[in-house]
């Protein structure tokens, strides 16, 4: 159905913008490289025979109009930005597939009823601004003035950054989709994860999607020289949050669902003979389960007051996210089961760890996901992998599956 040489040709392409010497990627919400990116990416939507249009949060849209334009729209999609030094799969191939899907429609002359549309949506991945799925939101309507608020490690907020790309933070309402505009919207991802290959299977089938939270943890200490502080005198913000990491992970350790991630920390002032007068550090909280995930945080934070005050230290828990887990729809599951079948491509259902778009849309419209297999499971990285017979299996069925949707 697709043709998998131009994919793959348009995923290596792809991958020369943000490229670092190391070898991964950056391309972060906003920046130089994400434009180049998104004109690109533009591009091939054009050469699919796309209308192409952005949106008011800088969502990249391309659409293939149904033999009933007054239907809703199935929507495909991911993202086309990325972790710091990450790999060359993660969004762009869900992005690069459901055009790749739409053009090989084109080219065979098959119409749907439906409209349909493709979308790289805007910072999925929060790299840059500690938020994350900022295109997603605003398509939802959830996206605020608060939001826009949230600055990068330099103080530039998201409002003036979308000012510098020339987007009107104030007019971010008019990116919202009414509920009965979208039919579906449908996401083929890398799996970031190792039981595909684990059962030496290509192609995933997503039952729902973990929630995130995000939290950054601020421990006020007192600096004192290194050598002159006695051990018993000292008020150190570093051995407390030391105790907390640790605590972290034996929480999350508990339960055998929930992980639990520090990935940011800094101590001020930093210096190799100064004990730290505050230390920061992020929290990365997921669980398919809302009410096991919360418990979780609500255990971390107790021993974390217990921790400081033994260390007579201050804490500060500050909220960045918090996203509920996201159910995919039976609709979706079974459109997507049925493609499997006709393709003759054997699948599972399992659930993904990682956050996704698609979990900003669920009060929007019913979602789904495609998992494709990742080699040693390994994501947000150079080595992020997957083959060339997988992309092509996974965007096939993402094919089917927008064609089994438009018949239900």
């Amino acid at each position: 159905m697709i043709n998998e040489e131009r994919l793959w040709e348009h995923l290596e392409a792809l991958s020369t913008i943000g490229k670092q010497e190391t070898g991964g990627i950056t391309r972060l919400s906003f920046s130089e490289e994400e434009r180049q990116a998104k004109d690109l990416v533009s591009s091939w939507m054009k050469d699919a025979g796309l209308t192409v249009r952005e949106d008011e949060v800088g969502n990249l849209i391309g659409r293939k109009e149904g033999l009933d334009p007054h239907l809703p729209v199935i929507l495909v999609g991911s993202h086309i930005d990325s972790v710091y030094h990450g790999g060359n799969f993660d969004g762009p191939l869900g992005v690069l597939s459901g055009i790749e899907a739409l053009q090989a429609m084109n080219e065979q002359g098959m119409e749907t009823q439906h409209p349909i549309e493709v979308v790289a949506f805007t910072d999925e991945e929060g790299s840059r601004f500690s938020l994350g799925m900022i295109g997603s939101r605003g398509m939802a309507g959830t996206l605020t003035k608060e939001h826009l608020e949230q600055v990068d490690k330099n103080g530039i907020s998201v409002a003036e950054a979308m000012s510098k790309s020339g987007l009107d933070p104030e007019e971010i309402q008019h990116a919202r989709r009414e509920k009965d505009s979208i039919k579906a919207y449908l996401e083929l991802h890398i799996e970031q994860g190792k039981i595909l290959e684990s059962k030496n299977l290509s192609v995933g089938i997503v039952s729902g999607i973990a929630g995130p939270i995000w939290q950054k943890f601020i421990i006020n200490g007192e600096a004192g020289h290194a050598g002159t502080t006695p051990m018993t005198m000292r008020r150190d913000p570093l051995t407390a949050a030391s105790a907390i990491i640790q605590v972290i992970n034996k929480e999350a350790s508990k339960t055998g669902t929930t992980v639990g991630t520090v990935g940011q920390l800094e101590l001020v002032p930093g210096g190799i003979n100064v004990i730290p007068e505050r230390v920061e550090f992020s929290l990365d909280l997921r669980d398919i389960s809302e009410e096991v995930r919360d418990h979780v945080e609500l255990e971390i934070a107790t021993q974390a007051k217990s921790i400081c005050e033994q260390y007579g230290v201050e804490l500060i828990i500050e909220p960045l996210q918090r996203v509920a887990p996201a159910p995919c729809s039976d609709l979706v599951q079974t459109c997507t089961k049925a493609a499997c079948d006709k393709l003759n491509i054997e699948t599972m259902t399992l659930s993904s760890g990682a956050g996704h778009d698609g979990m900003q849309l669920t009060e929007l419209c019913p979602i789904g996901m495609i998992f494709v297999r990742s080699k040693n499971g390994i994501s947000h990285n150079p080595a992020e992998w997957s083959s060339m017979e997988d992309c092509k299996n996974g965007a096939n069925v993402l094919c089917q599956t927008i064609l089994n949707l438009d018949l239900k």
